[in-house]
C-alpha cells in the first residue's frame, strides 16, 4: 500500500470538536491493518539508522504511532500526557490550541541528558502541542532528532513555531 492510499482513507469530520473545525480522522487508517502497517513502515524506514533512544509520543493519537514505532526501532517510549495523568514526578508545559488551551507533562526521569529523541504525534496544526513537548524534552536534556506527524495542516503554519527543529509529515493538506 502507498501513502496515497493512507491519505485517501483519512476522513474529514466537520464541526468536531467545535463548530468550524474540520477534524482529520485517522481511525479508518488504524482500522485497516495494511494502511496502519504502511504508516509504521514509512516512519521506521526514515528513523531506523538515526540512533533514536526514545520516542516521545503525544497523547493520545501519538501513542498509537509512537508505540508501534518504538517497538520497530527498539527505542523507549515516553508518554507525553495531559496534566494530572502521570503518577510520578513531572515537568509541565502549557500551550494554546486552535480551539482552547492545555497543559502537558512528562516524567522527570523519562529522558536522560544526551538521549536522542523523536517526538511523534498524528497531526501538526498550530504547533502548540509539539512546541510544548519539545520544550520539555530540551529541559530534560534530550536531543531532538526530529518532530514527526502523519499529517500537517500547512495552512495553519504550525511548522513556524517549531523553528530550530526538523519536522517531517508525509501527508500535507
Amino acid at each position: 500500500m502507498s501513502l496515497d492510499a493512507v491519505k485517501k482513507a483519512i476522513r474529514d469530520v466537520p464541526d468536531f470538536p467545535e463548530k468550524g473545525i474540520i477534524f482529520k480522522d485517522i481511525t479508518p487508517v488504524l482500522n485497516d491493518p495494511e494502511l496502519f502497517r504502511t504508516v509504521v513502515k514509512e516512519f521506521a524506514a526514515r528513523y531506523k539508522d538515526r540512533g533514536i533512544d526514545k520516542i516521545a509520543a503525544v497523547e493520545s493519537r501519538g501513542f498509537i504511532f509512537g508505540s508501534a514505532l518504538a517497538c520497530e526501532l527498539g527505542a523507549g517510549l515516553v508518554p507525553v500526557r495531559k496534566k494530572g495523568k502521570l503518577p510520578a514526578e513531572t515537568i509541565e508545559a502549557s500551550y494554546a490550541l486552535e480551539y482552547g488551551t492545555a497543559t502537558l507533562e512528562i516524567h522527570t526521569d523519562a529522558i536522560r541528558k544526551g538521549e536522542r529523541v523523536l517526538i511523534i504525534d498524528d497531526l501538526l496544526a498550530t504547533g502548540g502541542t509539539a512546541e510544548a513537548t519539545a520544550s520539555m524534552v530540551k529541559k530534560l536534556g534530550g536531543d531532538i532528532v526530529e518532530i514527526a506527524f502523519l499529517i500537517e495542516l500547512a495552512f495553519l503554519k504550525g511548522r513556524d513555531r517549531l523553528a530550530g527543529c526538523q519536522v517531517f509529515a508525509p501527508i500535507v493538506y
